[in-house]
């Protein structure tokens, strides 16, 4: 099967292929010995939640307080 480069760098992966990896929205790409590879990639919801917590510096102590805080004004 074949799939056309665009001028933007984009890949269309033929449906005959992406069936075979139902759910996958993303895909981990490397080039080994002259060839493109793709290998599906399941990202958990919790990892990319606890990434962004760390990307923004909020520890589980700020969460503790927001909680606390956020019961303490019911």
């Amino acid at each position: 099967m074949l799939a056309k480069l665009t001028t933007k760098n984009q890949l269309t992966l033929p449906k005959a292929i992406v069936s075979h990896f139902p759910g996958v929205l993303y895909f981990d790409v490397s080039a080994e010995s002259g060839r493109i590879v793709l290998a599906p990639v399941r990202v958990n919801q919790g990892d990319s939640v606890r990434a962004k917590l760390a990307e923004l510096g909020i520890d589980e102590s700020d969460v503790r307080d927001a909680v606390n805080w956020a019961r303490e004004s019911r």
